[in-house]
């Protein structure tokens, strides 16, 4: 909340810039620390710095440009940062096993402060051909009566219903559970479970780059907002309710899930149109808190249902991923429903 009410008063480029000093701090001490109470302080402050990055890129889009636009600019900045999920999977053990795993955290943060030096050299918070809006100094009781405002937006709480779970459910999986699953009921050793998780972290930016043409030249905004979640519920079903599926079907599935769950840049743009300009940040945050919400929460609850089975010479029953799966089948339909039986706004944005 304070970030966005940060971004509408100081713009995405002090605030993301500021931030990043303590993202950049916070990795350092990961690479630095030598006990559990240290590492969650580390994460903790990686947290904190990392806050306004997701906000800052829908405020920037949305301040450079408007309507299919803004899902095409979203869509190329979101696959674009698919790349750290990439990075984080073969390069990152390669390069832990090379330098080792507090070496490969601290060349992390000289790649965050890097990004960091490049993003206050290049960024703009508005338009050069377009004067800077004029932004009123506000009270703090008047920078939360905005935030309030936002809340009370008829046609938002659709949006977050599907919102909470849309992202959250494809990250449970690929940033989980498709490692342990593709060895515990596939047998892949770790080199190959690195080349599965590869090919379900390309089908990400995949479907991003697809998601903005199909919208402005196929199909409506909410039509791919509604065919994305049942598609990606559809892929989770398949793995709940089929037993034992062969290696290529199993990984087509989880590729797919993660293909169809390009959707939530949409659910973005649909956002976007229904908070006024000067709140673009506090709807941002809104949108964002959401998200971060359910990334949070998801997890926790498949963890606790795949917990329920016990392990089995080391390994967990393939019922067990059955189970997480059908979680969270059943989060993205009780989403999906939020956004098709929730009250529209009153005009449907153009």
């Amino acid at each position: 909340l304070p970030v966005g009410i940060a971004l509408d008063r100081l713009g995405p480029r002090l605030v993301v810039a500021g931030l990043s000093a303590i993202a950049v701090l916070g990795l350092f001490l990961q690479g630095l620390a030598t006990d559990g109470t240290t590492l969650l302080l580390a994460r903790a402050l990686i947290g904190i710095g990392s806050a306004a990055s997701f906000m800052a890129a829908v405020v920037l889009c949305a301040r450079w440009y408007g309507g299919g636009e803004m899902t095409m600019a979203l869509s190329r900045v979101f696959a674009l940062s698919q790349v750290g999920i990439l990075l984080a999977g073969a390069p990152l053990a390669l390069l832990a096993g090379w330098l080792g795993w507090r070496e490969a955290f601290l060349v992390s943060a000289l790649c965050t402060g890097l990004a960091a030096l490049v993003w206050w050299r290049l960024v703009r918070n508005d338009p050069p051909d377009r004067p800077t809006p004029p932004r009123r100094a506000e009270s703090l009781m008047e920078a939360l009566r905005g935030q309030f405002s936002i809340w009370r937006l008829p046609g938002l709480p659709r949006v977050l219903a599907l919102h909470l779970v849309a992202y959250a459910a494809a990250a449970t999986v690929i940033g989980l559970w498709a490692g342990p699953y593709f060895a515990d009921v596939h047998g892949l050793n770790a080199n190959e479970r690195g080349l599965a998780l590869a090919a379900m972290g390309i089908a990400m930016p995949i479907g991003l780059l697809l998601v903005g043409p199909l919208e402005r030249r196929f199909f409506a905004r909410a039509r791919l907002i509604t065919a994305g979640a049942a598609l990606s519920a559809l892929m989770l079903l398949v793995l709940a309710l089929w037993p034992a599926p062969p290696l290529p079907v199993a990984l087509g599935l989880l590729v797919g899930l993660v293909l169809f769950s390009s959707y939530p840049v949409l659910l973005v743009t649909e956002a976007r149109l229904l908070f006024p300009d000067h709140l673009v940040g506090r709807g941002a945050s809104t949108v964002n808190m959401a998200q971060v919400l359910g990334s949070s929460l998801l997890p926790l609850l498949v963890g606790l249902v795949v917990g329920f089975f016990p392990m089995v010479e080391a390994a967990r029953p393939e019922a067990a991923y059955r189970a997480g799966f059908a979680v969270l089948a059943a989060s993205l339909l009780l989403g999906l429903a939020g956004w098709l039986f929730l009250p529209r706004p009153p005009r449907a944005p153009s």
